[in-house]
């Protein structure tokens, strides 16, 4: 199982280098939103700040490495690269699913950034659906001792498991295994989707049960039953999949949902965010973080000059658009009323 794992893995980086993994027909939505312009800002670009914190972690900027990956030889080089340009600039890392980690010793030193990664948050990712298939808050508390992890998350990925051969579809009563383990670990717990979104009332029950924070990672960026459609040898699936090429929540209604649901909980949004502005338009309408993922991987192959170019590219973004509304801090961009759904 571990050695399928891994080549599952190896399989997803080079899919989703190459082919056409995106959904069609679906968008984040942020097209439909307009940040208005201040032709008179009456600040100084100079001044404006990023900085905010992550679950009351002081951190430089609003930015998140969503999670992409682990557990094979080429995932170790993309963790150290992206471990590294985050702890430069300040950024969360979120790491990819660390179940191989405690199936397969031998690739733990991919999920190990630890050391590249002194002051940052890093969040431990895992299948939620896992606990219903032996993985207990012990395993869980392995996984962080092993990767360093201040934060744990984990994923939903329903479609992306039935598609998957052999993939875990039991995901029956989780909420309560969900619940128990907050109750477990003494890290903040998290939940994020994959790709299709998570909708108001999933992240109100969600919150209900002691989850601390909701990464909406809604539909518009890669859609996993596309990658798995390619993955799959099976005609039968890879047919199936196919009609899920426009399937789920966009990133602008999951993020305006959970918002109108779930109070004083972290929002992250991730799912088609392309730059900084994309950043400015959600954190704008309550989003206190901003998760990129697949459009920095290209870069994280590359090397860590690569990864950081692109992630001061994203900040000046950030703080073209603040000085193009005329604010000077995050706190500043998440109460201004210069946004718009159009």
């Amino acid at each position: 199982m571990s050695n399928e794992i891994n080549k599952r893995k190896a399989e997803h980086i080079e899919l989703c280098l190459t082919d056409q993994v995106t959904g069609v027909g679906i968008t984040s939505g942020l097209e439909s939103v307009r940040l208005i312009h201040n032709a008179l800002p009456e600040i100084n670009f100079d001044q404006i700040s990023l900085q905010t914190n992550f679950l009351g972690q002081p951190i430089a900027t609003p930015f998140l490495i969503s999670s992409m990956t682990g557990g094979t030889e080429q995932a170790a080089e993309i963790n150290r690269h992206l471990a590294t340009a985050a702890e430069q600039r300040g950024w969360v890392f979120a790491l990819g699913s660390t179940r191989a980690l405690i199936e397969n010793k031998s690739y733990r030193e991919s999920f190990k950034i630890r050391q590249y990664a002194p002051t940052i948050p890093i969040i431990a990712n895992l299948g939620a659906v896992q606990l219903n298939y032996g993985f207990t808050a012990e395993k869980c508390q392995q996984i962080l001792d092993i990767t360093g992890a201040n934060v744990f998350v984990l994923h939903l990925n329903s479609i992306q498991e039935v598609i998957q051969s052999n993939g875990d579809t039991n995901f029956h009563q989780l909420l309560t295994k969900l619940e128990l383990l907050c109750q477990q670990l003494d890290v903040p717990v998290g939940v994020k989707e994959v790709g299709w979104g998570i909708d108001g009332d999933t992240a109100y029950r969600l919150s209900q049960v002691g989850i601390q924070f909701i990464d909406v990672a809604g539909a518009g960026g890669t859609s996993w039953s596309q990658v798995e459609k390619l993955r799959s040898h099976d005609p039968i699936r890879r047919v199936a999949a196919e009609a899920f090429v426009d399937w789920g929540n966009s990133t602008l209604e999951c993020l305006l949902d959970v918002k109108k649901r779930v109070e004083n909980k972290p929002i992250i949004a991730s799912g088609g965010m392309k730059t900084g502005v994309d950043a400015a338009k959600v954190i704008a309408l309550g989003a206190s973080h901003v998760g990129f993922a697949r459009s920095i991987l290209k870069e994280a192959i590359t090397s860590e000059e690569a990864v950081l170019s692109v992630m001061a590219t994203r900040e000046l973004e950030l703080k073209m658009a603040m000085f193009g509304i005329g604010v000077e801090t995050i706190e500043q961009l998440k109460q201004t009323s210069r946004v718009r759904l159009i």
